[in-house]
């Protein structure tokens, strides 16, 4: 091992150490916790040295966030391996439920990928495992009915936006989309499906409910159920 790449590693390896002990104070104490000053301590080194590994805080968290995106991921895949149904409806399904059960394990990290005060930190790297399932959803979906004209006129704009970025990105997993397929009205529902879905799992993992829910297991059963239907899985969400 040539001396430049033992000096590699070792950098590599403080890295990490100094994420392990961000992610420590995380998930013991929330963001406002993870202070440069606090990560030394842990680490028992001074806080200016953080800086020869990370330019600044920011930097520090947004590389934190790739590490728990990461890890989520896993664990949204392993439950999507696992779902050998072969529908696509059972999948999505498969996938909502291991967001679900990986927020509520995982409070802080996910506060800290989705609800930043500031911005969604993590939420871009998130969004690519979504959307490696949009593309067979979507190009196995070509016969359900989304007419453009649901969509309010003042949305037309950003989804158009948002249509191409789609298309981008499904294209990345080997998924080409024609315009047909992947018309307005599919994106109108593709994107309402996320906001219910990040919706109720932000209400139950931050304690939020309107009203007192003992279990609110079937509310969300229920809201996938209606949420897949829409898209036009009818038959898939009749599958548990």
């Amino acid at each position: 091992m040539t001396e430049a790449t033992r000096r590699e590693r070792l950098r590599a390896e403080t890295e990490r150490e100094i994420r392990q002990a961000a992610r420590a104070l995380l998930v013991e104490s929330g963001r406002d916790a993870v202070t440069l000053r606090a990560i030394a301590r842990k680490l028992g080194i001074t806080a200016p040295a953080l800086y020869r590994y990370y330019d600044s805080h920011d930097a520090l968290l947004r590389q934190l966030c790739d590490d728990i995106c990461a890890d989520m991921a896993t664990a949204l895949h392993t439950d999507l391996a696992a779902e050998t149904s072969g529908q696509v409806g059972c999948k999505v399904r498969a996938v909502c439920h291991a967001f679900r059960r990986w927020a509520l394990v995982h409070p802080q990290e996910f506060a800290l990928v989705f609800a930043s005060p500031r911005d969604p930190l993590g939420a871009d790297q998130f969004g690519s495992v979504f959307l490696q399932l949009a593309g067979p959803l979507i190009a196995s979906n070509q016969t359900a009915d989304h007419a453009e004209e649901e969509v309010p006129a003042v949305l037309h704009e950003d989804l158009v936006r948002f249509q191409q970025v789609l298309r981008d990105a499904v294209a990345e997993h080997g998924v080409t989309l024609a315009d047909e397929v992947l018309n307005l009205g599919k994106i109108y529902h593709v994107v309402q499906s996320w906001v219910r879905l990040y919706g109720h799992v932000a209400l139950e993992v931050f304690g939020r409910f309107p009203f007192a829910v003992s279990n609110p297991e079937p509310m969300f059963d229920s809201m996938l159920d209606q949420m897949l239907t829409d898209i036009g899985f009818e038959e898939d969400s009749a599958v548990r």
